[in-house]
């Protein structure tokens, strides 16, 4: 057997025991970089979901009244149409009256897509009783109030970090804040944001807002 054929096998010797240790590394190189591939991908759509799941409850200190089943709560609130949602809510009874003496609960109720600024029983109680007696024997002017607190689409908690809106009584209405804080025309915070109705999204809120005459 000459050197020359002797060099060849050796040659091809060696080549066959690199060959598998080769494999070996670049599949473990793969599996690696699947592995990490793979919790990369399985970790972002939770954090993602997680983001959007919060977004879409109703927050604030105020949600802590509202029942945690039958019509007044959160799930019985989104079977109706926003102003029948209001009158299974307690803390809202004042404002449900008021809707009715204004004659606004089937403009209300058939409205698509609308957002409500709901002041409280309490945000009522801060005005004068003379003058919320006042308030309500006027027609015209209670109409007037109670559409300032409406705008014609429905808002997320990201639209009111600095938000500005035409209501449906052609005011103006102003938000700002964010997380789970946020003010109304300066003067209103939301205890209850992001309640949803069959027609309207509700922001619940601790003071009526006043349009200017």
């Amino acid at each position: 057997m000459n050197t020359r054929h002797l060099r060849r096998i050796a040659v091809t010797a060696s080549a066959a025991a690199i060959l598998p240790l080769a494999l070996t590394a670049c599949s473990s190189d793969s599996d690696t970089s699947a592995s990490g591939a793979d919790k990369a991908a399985s970790s972002a759509p939770a954090k993602e979901t997680e983001s959007a799941s919060t977004m879409d409850e109703p927050f604030g200190p105020g949600c802590a009244s509202v029942p945690a089943d039958g019509a007044g709560s959160f799930a019985g609130m989104a079977q109706d149409p926003v102003a029948t949602a209001a009158s299974n809510n307690k803390d809202l009874s004042t404002l449900v009256a008021a809707v009715k003496q204004a004659g606004l609960v089937d403009t209300l109720n058939s409205a698509e897509n609308i957002t409500v600024f709901a002041p409280t029983n309490d945000a009522f109680a801060k005005i004068p009783k003379a003058d919320l007696d006042k308030l309500l024997a006027d027609k015209a002017q209670l109409t007037k109030v109670l559409t300032a607190h409406v705008v014609g689409e429905k808002l997320t908690p990201k639209q009111l970090e600095k938000g500005s809106f035409d209501t449906l009584a052609k005011t103006g209405l102003t938000t700002a804040g964010s997380g789970e804080s946020y003010t109304v025309n300066d003067s209103s915070e939301v205890v209850c944001g992001n309640v949803p109705t069959a027609n309207a999204t509700v922001y619940i809120v601790d003071t009526v807002l006043m349009p200017a005459s």
